[in-house]
């Protein structure tokens, strides 16, 4: 039977002040992490999307390679990461048609050998895409929806392989 732990935060110190987590004492090791994410928008903006008709340029390329830049980013944008030698980033996308929703899904995949992992790494490069996508469509569709950002996989470190949805999973 699982027994629940009761969360530490990490990040905090013994009196509650924010602080960055001491790593040193850490192995280094191979760590991965899958995050996605979702841009709904008109079937025209899709449509467009597709036909290359956007002024700015090639949505999708620009959007990839903004991931991958916010991906590098992360500690710069948010406060108690660490940097991390990453060693690679995919971004990777799927066209959503589904009951009238259009949209393009994200997934961002992170690897590097560290001592901390590249989820927020994984996560940043999703949020980036997907806002780079709406920057460059919104002149032509201002509804569109970003969501449904989430980790969906991780591995290495102490605490091993962690998978959306999968009870087997150690956390």
């Amino acid at each position: 039977m699982n027994e629940q732990i009761e969360p530490t935060f990490s990040h905090l110190d013994d009196q509650g002040k924010a602080r960055m987590v001491d790593v040193g004492g850490k192995d280094v090791s191979a760590r991965r992490a899958v995050a996605s994410g979702v841009i709904r928008m008109g079937a025209g903006t899709l449509e467009k999307i597709r036909a290359g008709g956007f002024e700015k340029g090639d949505v999708l390329a620009v959007a990839r390679i903004a991931g991958i830049q916010g991906a590098k980013e992360t500690p710069r944008l948010v406060p108690l990461c660490h940097p991390l030698p990453v060693d690679q980033i995919e971004v990777d996308f799927e066209e959503i048609e589904d009951s009238g929703v259009c949209g393009i899904g994200v997934k961002a995949t992170v690897s590097t050998h560290a001592r901390t992992g590249v989820e927020m790494e994984a996560l940043t490069a999703v949020t980036v895409t997907l806002l780079t996508i709406y920057d460059m469509c919104k002149s032509v569709d201002r509804e569109m929806e970003i969501g449904s950002v989430r980790l969906e996989e991780k591995t290495g470190g102490a605490s091993g392989r962690w998978s959306r949805g999968d009870s087997s999973s150690t956390s």
